[in-house]
């Protein structure tokens, strides 16, 4: 990796390459739609002709969230095979997944965020029927497969991506903001809601964490967040006995309230903590390459 560049700078370098970051783009969403079709069209085959069963069931809820979490090691392999990059600085600018980072971020913001995903499920909705095997199957699913699904997700589009939008400009900042504008706006617009209160939700949401990213160099924060979110809002659903499938496949369809900001505001108050921890070293950076490296470099060459 370039030493001592920003998160989103490492693919930056004298040439734009806009053509090889549209194609990284393009694969990255025809990795995310043919997982999806396939891993849904394997589960919809077994539920029918082993199981016998129809309609939305907690296979096919497996299905969804481990096609997103396919997109961790695809995100890596594009990154390996585009940029020439090793696989594993997708993880953080150290070039490896910072557990300790990861293991603060979950125990300091991880319970905000359990309260705010709490408080919009006061509000009264419709119940439907759950048997006892598909709730343990979906409390299961939710507490293993969800986390990861969120994880593809971040190292899809708050990395790979991120990564590509943020080398079209000259500047570190430009590519900063050009970086999270763009990823925001595409992914919010791609979940397919156009309610104010839920694509609101969305553009803070995913903004976040593509802030938090860019001043913590590294997906770790934002996989905890986003995955807390993601947990809660699945295990607090099935709990309840809400209509899980109607929530997740008519997304165009419903109808937000101001509750459904109550969890961007705390997003908000999370963003604005790291971007105040981090206000005098600045967005972390890549390690500079040392004497010792200069050195060992100069007598390879």
């Amino acid at each position: 990796m370039p030493p001592g560049v920003e998160y989103h700078r490492v693919y930056a370098g004298e040439k734009r390459r806009f053509g090889r970051g549209i194609v990284a783009i393009f694969l990255l969403f025809a990795g995310l739609i043919v997982f999806g079709q396939a891993c849904l069209a394997a589960a919809s085959a077994i539920d029918s002709q082993l199981l016998g069963r129809t309609g939305f069931t907690p296979l096919q809820f497996a299905a969804g969230a481990l096609s997103l979490a396919l997109l961790i090691p695809y995100s890596m392999l594009l990154q390996r095979w585009l940029y020439g990059v090793p696989a594993r600085s997708l993880h953080s600018v150290a070039g490896c997944f910072r557990f300790g980072v990861f293991g603060r971020a979950l125990l300091v913001f991880g319970p905000l965020v359990l309260i705010v995903m709490s408080v919009g499920f006061f509000a009264p909705d419709d119940r439907i029927p759950w048997g006892t095997a598909d709730l343990i199957a979906f409390f299961v699913i939710g507490m293993t497969l969800t986390p990861l699904a969120a994880a593809g997700e971040e190292y899809g589009v708050r990395g790979l991506m991120f990564r590509v939008v943020g080398s079209w400009t000259r500047g570190s900042l430009s590519g900063a903001i050009l970086g999270i504008t763009l990823t925001t706006v595409l992914f919010s617009l791609f979940h397919g809601s156009l309610d104010p209160y839920i694509l609101g939700s969305y553009l803070v949401l995913f903004g976040a964490m593509a802030i938090i990213t860019w001043r913590t160099g590294g997906l770790e924060v934002a996989v905890v967040l986003h995955g807390v979110y993601n947990v809660s809002a699945i295990v607090l659903a099935t709990t309840l006995h809400l209509d899980l499938r109607g929530d997740l496949s008519s997304r165009g369809e419903i109808v937000g309230t101001p509750v459904n900001l109550v969890p961007s505001a705390g997003l908000a108050v999370i963003t604005a903590i790291i971007w105040w921890t981090t206000r005098k070293s600045g967005p972390a950076r890549t390690p500079a390459i040392s004497s010792e490296q200069n050195v060992a470099v100069g007598s390879r060459s």
